[in-house]
């Protein structure tokens, strides 16, 4: 009996950064299930890593719907393989001032950006830990650092998605799962910075703005580690970038 290939799990498989790492991930063998609100979303995404060679699954999931999420990895865990990556990477970058910010908008971006890293990482944690091996990846920001103006609801959110994957880390590295937290600290060469930010776009030239590639080569690197030298928390920003 053939033995499947090792699956990873990109929730928030965006057209960037989601992408890239979801290429990256298919390129070393994986079988890659990526997942946005809408799976038609992911079809370009998907015939990519097919042209190219791989195999990967698109579904349509909400990541802050508590049933959902758990049907998800029971699916995958039952129809394609055993999950052994799961990253998260939904964004929720949202900017009001402070009495602009109503509780909606505040809820909305925490269950997005805060909330479905928990049934991400829960969930995940699940299936890997009867093997006893695993990496759990969260995308972070600068907002998982400092608050800013303007960014009280996405900073609140990534503050608390920060100090999931650091109790996470705690918890399961004893067991043999990898959990890291990789903080991009910039703007990423997409294609909302283009077209809003036409002037830190321009950047791009003097490798002022973060390659999703590139960003994609160093969630590779952490999930290759050693569990001697395992990292959980890595910072990527461009050159000229202040902090």
């Amino acid at each position: 009996m053939t033995t499947p290939a090792p699956v990873a799990v990109v929730i928030g498989a965006g057209d960037a950064t989601g992408g890239a790492i979801a290429r990256r991930f298919a390129r070393e063998g994986f079988t890659l299930c990526v997942t946005r609100r809408n799976a038609d979303s992911l079809t370009e995404l998907v015939n990519q890593i097919e042209s190219d060679g791989g195999k990967a699954h698109a579904f349509g999931c909400d990541a802050r719907s508590e049933e959902e999420m758990v049907g998800l990895f029971e699916q995958i865990e039952r129809e394609i393989g055993p999950v052994e990556v799961a990253i998260f990477n939904i964004g929720a970058n949202v900017r009001f001032g402070i009495t602009e910010t109503t509780a909606r908008v505040y809820r909305k971006v925490w269950e997005m950006a805060g909330f479905a890293g928990f049934l991400t990482g829960r969930e995940a944690a699940k299936v890997m830990l009867p093997r006893g091996k695993g990496t759990i990846i969260f995308t972070g920001a600068t907002a998982s650092l400092r608050g800013g103006s303007g960014f009280s609801a996405f900073a609140g959110a990534k503050f608390a998605l920060r100090a999931l994957a650091q109790s996470m880390a705690r918890e399961l590295g004893p067991q043999g799962i990898h959990v890291a937290h990789p903080i991009i600290d910039g703007a990423i060469d997409t294609a909302f910075i283009r077209d809003n930010f036409p002037e830190r776009y321009a950047l791009k030239d003097q490798d002022g703005i973060l390659n999703p590639d590139h960003i994609a080569d160093q969630y590779w690197a952490i999930h290759a580690q050693p569990r001697d030298s395992w990292t959980h928390e890595l910072d990527l920003r461009p050159w000229m970038e202040t902090f």
